[in-house]
C-alpha cells in the first residue's frame, strides 16, 4: 500500500523535477518508508512507498529488463505468487519478490487486459517506453482510489487530489452539478468529483495516454446473470470455500496482518478465518465511546468477548467528543470531499490505534452491499408490495400519518421512496439526505437557476449503471448500483482515506472479485431471505462463530454524534453553519441552515446526517476553496 503520483505529456516536453517531488511528498502519510522517481522525455513517475511485501527489494518504480516498461503501485496484487509462476513458466525473469512486479512482466505478457488476471486491490501507472504510452488502472471494485486531471497539455495523476493541487494551473473550483449529485446521493459519483476538471478513475478501468489523446476502456464487464442453482448445502460449501480461500491470499504479507473487529457477524467471521490462518494471535481492534454516550453503538464487551473466544490481542480505544472536535480540523484534509458519513472520524481513530501495532488490517466492509445487510434493501422489497395497494391508501392516509408523526428520519425517506413508481428515482430517493423540497429551500436561489432540486444529475450520473441491470429484479438492481457505485465512492473512499492518513493498509476480503460474482450469481431469496438480509451468507459463517453473534442487530460503527451534535459539540456546529462568516452561506439559505440546527439541538427532529454534510462541506470549502495553502 502506497501512494503513487506523477504526469505524461504528450508533447514530448520534459516533466518538472520539483513538481514531481512536491506531488510525490505531500503522499508521505501514504507511504513513509521511502520514496522513488522515475522520468523521461515527456513522463515522470513518483512513489511514495509502505513496505509490506519483500521489504529489502521492493523499492518502487520497478521496471522490466532492458527498462522499457516502468510501473508504480498503490494496493496489492495478492494472487502474485500463482501469477509469477506462472510467467517465469513463459520465460520472464524476475529481480524482486514483490507482488509490482508481476504488472511489469504481466504487461509484457498480455498487455493492457493483464488487469483482468489480478486478484487484489490496486491503482497503477505503467509506462510504456517503446510506444509512449501512459497506463493507469483502478482495481475491479474500486478499493484503491486514482485521480486525474487535465491542464496545461499535462495529464497529472495520484493516489490523492491534494497532490494534482500541487500543479500551480490546476484550478480550485466547485463543480455545481456535483454538489447537486452531493446532496442527493451524499457522496459524489465517479467518474466526477467536486473539484470542477478534476476526476476519479472509475472501478474495473483503465485510461490510456498517448500522442493521440486519452481514452477510458471498461476491463471487467460483469453483470450478474441469472443461473441454474445448486443445492443450498452445496452453495453454503463453496461460498466458505471462497471466503477462506479470499482471507488466506490476503494474509499475504511480510510484516503482521491486525483486524478492524467490531461485534458484527462479518468481522466475526474474518477473525475466525484469520486464526486458522496465523500462526500467531490476531491483533483486532475496536473502538467505542465515552461519557456514557455510546448507547447501542458502543460495541465494545461484544467484540472483546469475540477476541477472546478466539485468542486475539484486543486493543481498545475510546473516544469523546473532544477527539471528534479536534480531530474535524484536519478531517477534510484528509477526506479530500464532502461525505455524509458521519462513521468515518471514527474509522481514522481505528486506524490511528492500529497503526501502533500493525501496518495492515482486515476490514469487514463489502458484505453489505452485495448480500443485501441494509435496511434499505428490505425496503425495495417491501416497496414491490406497497405498490400494489391502493394509492389512496399509500399516498394519503399512510404517507401523511408517516411524515406528520414520525421524527425518524430513514423512516420519512424511506416512506417517501416507497410512493415513487420509477425504480431508479425510488433508488436516488432512498439514498437522499435532502428531498426536493428540503433542497427548495436550502439552496440559494442563484444556485438553483443553474442546478436541479429534483435530483436531476444524479439520475444522470447512475442511469448508465442501471441501464446494465434494468431488466433484473429490484433488489439485485439496488446491490448491483451499491456495489459499484455507493461502495467504491462513499464508504471504501473512507476506509482507504483514514487508513492511509495513519499509514495503515486496509484489505477487504468479501471484495474478493470472485466472491462478488458468486454471491451476484445466487438469486435475490438466498441474500434476503423473508426479512432476514445476508441470509446465505450467515448461514455459511455460522460454521465458525457463535449463534448469538449471527442474531445480534447490525451497529456498525455508529457512534453518539447526534447527541454531541446537541450537547458537548453544540458550539462547534453553530459556528461552522451559522456563523455570517460560514461559507455555506454563500450556497444555502442562512435561515433555513438555523432552523435546521436549532431543531436538531432541542431534539424536535434528528437531522445529524443533514448537519454532518454541510459541517462537512464547510470544513471542506474551507480548506481547499479559500485561497490557503495546502
Amino acid at each position: 500500500m502506497c501512494g503513487i503520483a506523477g504526469m505524461f505529456r504528450a508533447s514530448g516536453l520534459p516533466v518538472e523535477p520539483e513538481l514531481l517531488r512536491r506531488m510525490t511528498d505531500v503522499l508521505r502519510h501514504r507511504g513513509p518508508d521511502g520514496s522513488g522517481f522515475y522520468a523521461s522525455a515527456g513522463v515522470g513517475l513518483g512513489h511514495r512507498r509502505l513496505s509490506i511485501i519483500d521489504l529489502e527489494g521492493g523499492a518502487q518504480p520497478i521496471s522490466n529488463e532492458d527498462g522499457t516498461i516502468w510501473v508504480v503501485l498503490n494496493g496489492e496484487i495478492y494472487n502474485f505468487v500463482e501469477l509469477r509462476t506462472e510467467l517465469e513458466e513463459r520465460g520472464h525473469a524476475f529481480r524482486t519478490r514483490t507482488d509490482t512486479e508481476v504488472i511489469v512482466h504481466g504487461f509484457e505478457e498480455w498487455g493492457p487486459l493483464c488487469v483482468q488476471r489480478f486478484n487484489g486491490i490496486f491503482a497503477f501507472a505503467l509506462w510504456d517506453e517503446a510506444n509512449k504510452r501512459l497506463l493507469l488502472a483502478r482495481d475491479h471494485l474500486g478499493v484503491k482510489p486514482l485521480y486525474y486531471t487535465e491542464v496545461d497539455g499535462r495529464l497529472l495523476f495520484a493516489s490523492e487530489i491534494k497532490s494534482l493541487l500541487e500543479y500551480p494551473g490546476c484550478p480550485r473550483q466547485i463543480d455545481l452539478a456535483a454538489l447537486s449529485m452531493l446532496f442527493t446521493l451524499r457522496y459524489v459519483p465517479s467518474p466526477t468529483t467536486l473539484f470542477k476538471g478534476i476526476y476519479k478513475l472509475p472501478p474495473a478501468t483503465f485510461l490510456s495516454a498517448d500522442s493521440k489523446g486519452v481514452s477510458c476502456t471498461k476491463y471487467w464487464q460483469w453483470v450478474p446473470q441469472p443461473s441454474p442453482m445448486s443445492g443450498e448445502a452445496e452453495l453454503v460449501e463453496r461460498y466458505r470455500e471462497l471466503l477462506f480461500d479470499s482471507v488466506r491470499l490476503q494474509m499475504r504479507s511480510d510484516v503482521p496482518v491486525g483486524l478492524f473487529l467490531s461485534s458484527g457477524v462479518d468481522s466475526g467471521a474474518l477473525l475466525a478465518l484469520m486464526s486458522q490462518c496465523s500462526p500467531t494471535a490476531v491483533q483486532a481492534f475496536t473502538i467505542g465511546f465515552s461519557d456514557g454516550e455510546g448507547g447501542p453503538g458502543d460495541e465494545v464487551e461484544d467484540a472483546r468477548r469475540l477476541a477472546t473466544q478466539f485468542g486475539a490481542q484486543h486493543s481498545v480505544l475510546t473516544l469523546g467528543p473532544g477527539d471528534y472536535r479536534d480531530y474535524y480540523e484536519r478531517f477534510l484534509w484528509d477526506m479530500e470531499e464532502p461525505l455524509g458519513h458521519e462513521a468515518a472520524p471514527a474509522f481514522f481513530f481505528l486506524s490511528k490505534l492500529a497503526a501502533r501495532s500493525v501496518k495492515v488490517v482486515m476490514c469487514g466492509q463489502g458484505a453489505d452491499e452485495p448480500w443485501a445487510g441494509y435496511r434499505r434493501h428490505l425496503g425495495v422489497k417491501l416497496s414491490e408490495l406497497y405498490s400494489r395497494l391502493p394509492r389512496f391508501v399509500t399516498d394519503g392516509m399512510f404517507r401523511r400519518a408517516v411524515l406528520s408523526l414520525t421524527r425518524n428520519e430513514r423512516m420519512r425517506r424511506g416512506v417517501t421512496a416507497l410512493s415513487e413508481q420509477d425504480i431508479l428515482q425510488r433508488f436516488v430517493k432512498v439514498y437522499s439526505f435532502f428531498d426536493s423540497g428540503m433542497k427548495k429551500e436550502l439552496f440559494q436561489p442563484w444556485l438553483q437557476d443553474v442546478i436541479s432540486v429534483d435530483g436531476r444529475e444524479a439520475l444522470e450520473a447512475l442511469e448508465p449503471l442501471h441501464r446494465q441491470v434494468a431488466h433484473l429484479d429490484p433488489l439485485s438492481q439496488i446491490l448491483y448500483m451499491d456495489t459499484r457505485a455507493s461502495l467504491p465512492d462513499d464508504l471504501l473512499t473512507v476506509a482507504d482515506k483514514t487508513s492511509m492518513a495513519n499509514s495503515v493498509e486496509a484489505r477487504v476480503p468479501y471484495l474478493d472479485r470472485r466472491l462478488v460474482e458468486f454471491v451476484e450469481s445466487l438469486p435475490p431469496r438466498l441474500k434476503l431471505h423473508g426479512t432476514c438480509g445476508k441470509y446465505l451468507h450467515k448461514k455459511a459463517v455460522s460454521k465458525w462463530i457463535p449463534a448469538s453473534v449471527i442474531k445480534r442487530p447490525k451497529k456498525g460503527f455508529d457512534n453518539p454524534l447526534d447527541t454531541w451534535f446537541r450537547n458537548a459539540m453544540r458550539g462547534y456546529v453553530r459556528e461552522c453553519l451559522c456563523s455570517e462568516h460560514s461559507a455555506v452561506r454563500r450556497y444555502f439559505n442562512g435561515s433555513y441552515l438555523s432552523d435546521l440546527v436549532a431543531a436538531h439541538q432541542s431534539g424536535d427532529r434528528n437531522y445529524i446526517r443533514q448537519i454532518n454534510l454541510l459541517v462537512s462541506f464547510e470544513l471542506w470549502h474551507r480548506r481547499f476553496l479559500e485561497g490557503g495553502p495546502l
